[in-house]
């Protein structure tokens, strides 16, 4: 478990490569994409843009956090003769395997023995030493497994703990907030993010509040506890709530059914171009929601990865 010392507020970790050129050199710095078809009924005062995660270095906006969680213990010496483990549902585990597998690191995960086989082919061919946990107690299954191996053995691993580790906001604080910024040339007015750690929203939406505090912050939730949208946490119902969420923090909550999450999946690809997966598309139904209540704004919506680790499920077994 990482040092009751980082305290949630401490200085944001810098990001900055340990060799010049290797894949930790390329995370950040993601297009920010506008929407024109999916937004054309809106305002012309009205704007909607995408930040692709998926141009990461390992796919997926998870790269951010992984890198500086995975920093940050190599900087403290904290990985020295142990094994990096955590929980995951995917894309932070992919992240840390790329990284792992880059800087010649041991990791072992844990997910979900229901996860997209394709999921479970990355990791598995990066390397990763992966424990397949009860499907029917999701993440926080994985995440109970980790902490038990974790205190049980704490001089062979190393817990990285995604959710309550504040190196996980703060790399969004560091990268994403301010690219948005730049990017935007200052003209954003709503942030719209899902929340599984609540990293994304919580460090861009800080470091966005810091200089533009009109900045309105948006959550993007399931329904409820029992609609399956990969790599959104309905907040409420979780059995284990990620330290680094404050529920508190955003301006509104937007909660999406699964089912208008698979539509704009479907538009997105076919409409945009943008194969993203099913998260995207929640919170693109969602940015779209804020937007059409709106006469003038310019609204950014953090999409976390591309669909192709998902084709084996929704919407793409039964699109036509």
């Amino acid at each position: 478990m990482f040092p009751a010392t980082l305290a949630p507020h401490d200085a944001p970790a810098r990001l900055t490569p340990t060799r010049v050129g290797g894949i930790e050199a390329h995370i950040g710095h993601t297009p920010l994409i506008p929407l024109r078809r999916l937004a054309r009924d809106l305002p012309p005062t009205v704007e909607v843009w995408v930040k692709a995660e998926w141009f990461n270095a390992s796919g997926s906006v998870k790269a951010r956090p992984a890198w500086a969680i995975m920093r940050r213990a190599l900087d403290a010496g904290w990985l020295r003769s142990r094994r990096l483990i955590d929980a995951t549902s995917g894309n932070t585990g992919i992240a840390y395997a790329t990284l792992a597998a880059a800087l010649g690191l041991p990791l072992t995960l844990a997910m979900p023995a229901n996860a997209s086989p394709e999921r479970i082919a990355i990791l598995r061919g990066l390397g990763a030493e992966l424990v397949l946990t009860d499907p029917d107690q999701g993440v926080d299954g994985a995440m109970a497994w980790v902490q038990r191996q974790a205190t049980r053995h704490p001089d062979r691993f190393y817990w990285a703990n995604q959710y309550d580790n504040p190196a996980n906001w703060q790399a969004h604080y560091s990268t994403t907030g301010p690219e948005i910024l730049a990017q935007t040339h200052g003209r954003v007015t709503h942030l719209v993010a899902g929340t599984g750690t609540g990293g994304t929203l919580m460090g861009t939406g800080r470091y966005l509040r810091a200089v533009r505090p009109e900045v309105r912050l948006v959550a993007v939730q399931p329904t409820d506890g029992q609609q399956g949208i990969e790599g959104l946490k309905h907040m409420p119902s979780a059995q284990r709530k990620p330290a680094i969420y404050d529920p508190t923090f955003p301006d509104e909550v937007v909660r999406v059914p699964a089912a208008a999450a698979q539509a704009t999946v479907l538009r997105l690809a076919r409409e945009e171009g943008l194969f993203v997966g099913l998260s995207a598309g929640a919170i693109t139904w969602a940015a779209l929601q804020v937007a059409a209540s709106l006469q003038q704004g310019v609204v950014v919506a953090v999409l976390p990865d591309a669909g192709y680790k998902y084709l084996s499920g929704p919407p793409w077994q039964t699109a036509a």
